[in-house]
């Protein structure tokens, strides 16, 4: 009785999985899509890549750059080995279907997700010594050196830390969707919760670390050049503290780190969340699982056109640009002697953060030292 029963419940489950497994998971038709994030991944990475090999030696030599390259090849080299797995799971090849090939493309996904985020977070701790930690930076002689150091410590680090479901911790498994492999969140084995919960900590507390990080160098700079404005100085050291201040190359260290850093937590973020929602709360949304993969694989997409974009020979060509689109149309009035003498480094400066700040704010910006006498001119002329 028991035996017949048995064979009637297998001959029901044995069509629908079999049913599961020669279906594609999207069709030939959708596999554009990937194909494109793919191309466009690569080659911006590919690009970005170059135009960081091609700047100045003192900057390729400094430690933030070398961070700012590491991410770009992590990047790389997560599109390159996860998009073909991708691609061919679209064709309907079912390699995914391999327990090894899942095995590798889940520690692909562990592996790069978590890897991008410390780097970021270096990048962030790099940017914080520098600035508010200055005199233990230079003795500690940060460079690119000691950069490629903390790279290769992130990579055997994490790497040996992915590796930990292969070994038996965790076991990695086919989703629903068929198109990606990710560890086994939904199980309840104390171990498989135990490496869910780690991994998900530890990247909670990176997003954490950047975002305090971030916003404590962004403090200290406010700080910095409002105690700068607020004292009494002269003529001669407003210009050197302004110039320090207001640096082309420290400006673009906190725009890249800032633009990226959001780049990277916004695509991160959600994985994050769905990590801690199917270990703890057990809450299967089989949509959200896929939309929170989706959004981390747009990451290394978007990276590389930051580093592309904010470069400050695109800043001059822009900004060469509108000079002589606006000397066209009209001449410009000429700049103040005041101005001049005060700022004559701002008008030749190729970053247009500073222009801006020139144009628009600079006589808001002026000690009250320096406005007196202008006002003082004033009452004489009229009367």
């Amino acid at each position: 009785m028991h035996l017949s029963e048995t064979t009637n419940f297998t001959q029901e489950l044995e069509p629908n999985s079999s049913r599961v497994e020669a279906s594609p998971p999207h069709g030939a038709e959708r596999v554009l899509l990937p194909v494109l994030m793919f191309a466009v991944g690569a080659v911006g990475n590919l690009v970005a890549i170059a135009a960081l090999s091609a700047s100045r030696r003192e900057r390729k030599s400094s430690a933030f750059y070398t961070l700012v390259c590491g991410l770009a090849v992590t990047d790389l080299l997560g599109t390159c080995l996860a998009s073909p797995i991708t691609i061919a799971t679209y064709l309907g090849a079912h390699v995914l279907q391999d327990a090894s090939v899942c095995a590798f493309h889940s520690f692909v996904l562990l592996f790069f997700s978590l890897t991008g985020l410390s780097v970021i977070c270096a990048m962030a701790a790099e940017r914080y010594a520098a600035i508010c930690l200055a005199f233990t930076y230079r003795r500690c002689r940060v460079g690119r050196s000691f950069a490629q150091r903390v790279l290769v410590g992130i990579y055997l680090s994490h790497a040996l830390f992915c590796c930990l479901p292969a070994m038996g911790m965790a076991r990695s498994e086919l989703q629903s969707s068929n198109t990606w492999c990710f560890i086994e969140w939904h199980s309840w084995a104390p171990v498989a919760r135990a490496y869910t919960m780690l991994y998900g900590s530890t990247s909670l507390l990176l997003i954490f670390g950047t975002i305090f990080l971030n916003l404590a160098v962004c403090g200290a700079l406010l700080l910095m050049r409002r105690r700068t404005i607020a004292r009494p100085v002269t003529r001669a050291s407003v210009r050197e503290r302004w110039r320090a201040l207001s640096s082309a190359a420290e400006t673009q260290m906190i725009a890249v780190l800032v633009t990226t850093s959001a780049v990277v937590l916004t695509c991160s973020a959600p994985l994050v969340v769905r990590l801690f929602a199917n270990s703890l709360v057990f809450w299967k949304d089989e949509a959200a699982d896929l939309a929170a993969i989706r959004i981390a694989s747009v990451n290394p997409i978007l990276d590389p056109w930051i580093y592309i974009l904010l470069r400050r020979s695109l800043f001059r060509r822009l900004r060469i640009v509108s000079q002589r689109r606006r000397s066209g149309v009209r001449t410009s009035p000429p700049s103040s002697p005041l101005t001049n003498l005060i700022y004559p480094d701002l008008t030749r400066d190729g970053h247009v953060i500073t222009q801006l700040m020139c144009s628009a704010n600079i006589m808001s910006q002026l000690p009250t030292a320096v406005k007196v006498p202008a006002r003082a001119r004033e009452e004489q002329e009229q009367t």
